[in-house]
């Protein structure tokens, strides 16, 4: 064979042949993805040097913590009547925002979506808020609130409502710019307004997507709650706040298990509500819209001669152009049967928490106040203090992330039901991931610095752990939606369990292990900046210092930068994203 005859050319690309190997040629994508994993790898390599976490601190770690747990059991549950009264005081505070950010949310999302907003200054200014509030934890907004309009509720309530903006307006907004645009532009064509277009021709369509995110993200709320009251925000944190620091582990534990229980039950409920409202019939809502828009454009194009509809047979819609209603189906009637109920809870929680609604709306003017303080006048704030702590923090995401990834790796494909080798082991996995996800990130980071001190290492440790019980169960919902095909043929070949797993799941899985990976680095990187309030090292602690002193300009500087820097790790995600996926 001669030099020319060792390079073969394929519909897929240029090979060099030998005898040794087959060798793709070296693309540009591929030499993207070498460049990325070798920055990965290196700053992986330096967030661990830089957070101390090694071996030898891991397993003195686990024997302080170990020795915390024998400090807490068994459990005491002291004054019961009043963690009754904060639990509930706790999820009506995360109702109560959750509803509030839904209601803000609708028309800021109408606003960012391309296909509704009215202006292009409208939709960038949409945007650029709805980036804000979703890079800005909400503990960091009670830190803020609790200064602005005292030690309560409110102040929780406004701190869950503004960060769930971050999430719910951002979701609302994809979901109106990938509704069927031909009912609206039919309602339009009948002469009705851009409102009346967008209740009778946008709404029905998102509707469904509305009340799920809601659902999901209250019980993300009712999570991140119930450790606002650590900061004075109102809630069961405060009386956890309150046995840690007077070394009463055991009715801590008792308050961290009645925690989790009331997570459980709230997400289970969650999930019963969002799927006796949805059910199988999540887009009849959508398919009523296209049939009503469809009709409309019918009655465009009614007969010129005799001004009259064309005869469109027993299934035509009957309407007016100034009142189109649609009809009461099984699953409007459940919709109505639901917001109603939702409406008397939301009422029953403002009566409940003797929060007014003047005084919820008028708080805003108190934001309004606070805001503007926050806007540094010089860089004055700018010191090597702060530097040091913004860069601790981002290798605690770092850091905490791989970690989290390295476990919840093999743990997706024990709780993946196609792969699991036994039922049981499926059900344990999942049943052990709700466990943990049920936990706040930030009541582990408690724990942990009770047990081993402060500083970066029970951060990444706490963080650490609550990525195991989110990404895992991202990642394993991935692997049981992979395709069987592959597999099968896989095994008709006598590959044993591990082969199968290797060559025939993880391919098809590789491009969710990516994006996945770069989310949960984008979310960390968020949650790494509250972890200093507790003591878990970062910038958290020079920020909530900063409010107990009411130095304003460096509150708003720190912000500034946790803006800055998680926005810019958001979009170099989202780089890598598209260039490998």
């Amino acid at each position: 064979m001669t030099a020319l005859d060792d390079r073969q050319t394929t519909g897929a690309g240029t090979f060099d042949v030998t005898s040794a190997r087959l060798r793709p040629t070296l693309s540009w994508q591929r030499k993207v993805i070498a460049v990325i994993a070798l920055a990965y790898a290196a700053t992986v390599v330096w967030a661990i040097r830089r957070t101390g976490l090694s071996p030898a601190a891991l397993v003195e770690g686990y024997g302080d913590f170990r020795r915390l747990l024998g400090r807490m059991l068994p459990i005491e549950f002291r004054e019961p009547s009043r963690i009754i009264e904060l639990a509930f005081e706790t999820f009506f505070m995360a109702y109560i925002g959750t509803g509030l950010a839904v209601l803000l949310s609708i028309p800021i999302a109408l606003g960012a979506a391309r296909n509704t907003s009215p202006h292009r200054l409208v939709k960038g200014v949409c945007r650029g808020f709805i980036a804000l509030m979703r890079a800005i934890p909400d503990l960091i907004f009670a830190l803020i609130f609790v200064r602005a309009v005292g030690i309560g509720v409110l102040a929780g309530i406004l701190a869950i409502a503004l960060n769930s903006i971050g999430m719910v307006a951002k979701l609302y907004a994809d979901a109106v710019e990938q509704i069927d645009e031909g009912p609206r532009e039919a309602v339009l064509a009948t002469g009705a307004s851009r409102l009346r277009a967008i209740v009778t021709g946008v709404v029905p369509q998102v509707l469904p997507a509305f009340i799920g995110t809601a659902l999901y993200r209250l019980d993300i709320n009712f999570r991140t709650s119930t450790i606002l009251g650590y900061v004075g925000a109102g809630g069961i944190g405060f009386l956890l706040q309150q046995y840690l620091g007077g070394l009463q582990y055991d009715r801590a534990l008792g308050v961290v298990a009645v925690i989790v229980v009331l997570v459980l039950v709230v997400e289970f409920t969650s999930a019963s509500v969002r799927s006796s409202i949805l059910g199988t019939d999540s887009f009849h809502s959508k398919r009523l819209t296209v049939r009503l828009g469809s009709a409309l454009r019918r009655r465009r194009n009614e007969s010129p001669a005799s001004g009259e509809p064309r005869d469109l047979g027993a299934n035509t819609l009957n309407f007016d152009p100034h009142k189109i209603t649609p009809p009461w189906t099984p699953q409007r009637k459940r919709m109505a049967f639901w917001g109603y109920t939702a409406i008397a809870l939301l009422v029953y929680a403002l009566w409940s928490t003797k929060v007014s609604p003047i005084r919820l709306l008028t708080s805003f003017g108190d934001i309004y106040t606070i805001s503007l303080r926050l806007i540094p006048s010089n860089m004055d704030w700018w010191n090597d203090n702060v530097f040091t702590a913004m860069v601790e923090t981002v290798a605690i995401g770092f850091a905490a992330s791989t970690l989290g990834l390295l476990v919840s790796i093999p743990l997706a494909y024990l709780a993946a039901r196609n792969v699991a080798p036994a039922r049981w082991v499926y059900y344990f996995g999942r049943t052990l991931l709700v466990a943990i996800r049920a936990l706040p990130d930030l009541i582990i980071a408690v724990l942990f610095v009770s047990a081993v001190g402060l500083g970066p290492f029970p951060g990444v440790m706490a963080l650490s752990i609550g990525t195991v019980g989110f990404a895992t169960k991202l990642l394993a919902d991935s692997i049981e939606e992979v395709s069987q095909g592959p597999r099968d043929a896989i095994v008709s070949t006598g590959a044993g369990r591990l082969q199968e797993a290797a060559t025939g799941v993880t391919p098809q899985f590789m491009p969710a292990l990516i994006g996945t990976s770069l989310y949960i680095l984008d979310v960390n990187m968020r949650a790494a900046t509250i972890l200093g309030i507790v003591g878990g090292g970062g910038i958290g602690f020079i920020l909530i210092q900063a409010t107990r002193t009411l130095n304003w300009e460096l509150v708003g500087g720190i912000l500034f930068l946790i803006f800055v820097v998680v926005y810019a790790i958001e979009m170099l995600a989202g780089w890598i994203r598209k260039q490998l996926l």
